[in-house]
């Protein structure tokens, strides 16, 4: 079981790292200080990033595993697997992020929301605070996954 999924664990690693050196990135760009307001256009940019490890990791497993030819559906199992290890280590990047790269993300992103009247104080708290961000971003993880391999696989099988 584990060396059918070897590939896919491998690239999961490689997303974790990239999702930690763009929210590094972010921070260093100042889109989680001085320019918090322009974060929620350009974070979408990861999705290029994303999207790039899926397509890597769905031609590694062509080549590595299936000798240079994938059917659609092992392209989409792939993914989901990918997928699933990536949803594993969601919780883990998000402490990582929130606690060494950027500690004050939540408390400058509230108090955005508040002053320009999209949230309360206490509204903000809740939204903007590490348990619910792990929360979004597992849903978000699995159904990006989701759809990210189902069309991925169109474009990797051989």
């Amino acid at each position: 079981m584990m060396k059918s999924v070897k590939i896919e664990i491998k690239w999961a690693i490689v997303f974790f790292v990239a999702t930690l050196l763009w929210m590094g990135l972010e921070r260093l760009l100042g889109l989680h200080d001085e320019h918090i307001e322009k974060h929620a256009i350009y974070t979408n940019l990861f999705a290029i990033v994303a999207i790039g490890v899926y397509a890597l990791a769905l031609l590694n497993k062509r080549k590595q595993y299936y000798q240079g030819r994938m059917n659609y559906w092992q392209g989409v199992q792939c993914g989901l697997w990918l997928t699933f290890f990536i949803v594993i280590l969601v919780p883990l990047s998000q402490y990582l992020t929130h606690t060494f790269i950027t500690p004050d993300y939540f408390n400058n992103v509230s108090q955005l929301a508040v002053r320009s009247e999209q949230m309360t104080p206490t509204q903000a708290q809740a939204y903007f605070s590490l348990p619910h961000y792990i929360q979004l971003s597992v849903i978000m993880a699995a159904l990006m996954g989701l759809v990210t391999s189902l069309v991925v696989a169109i474009f990797t099988r051989r």
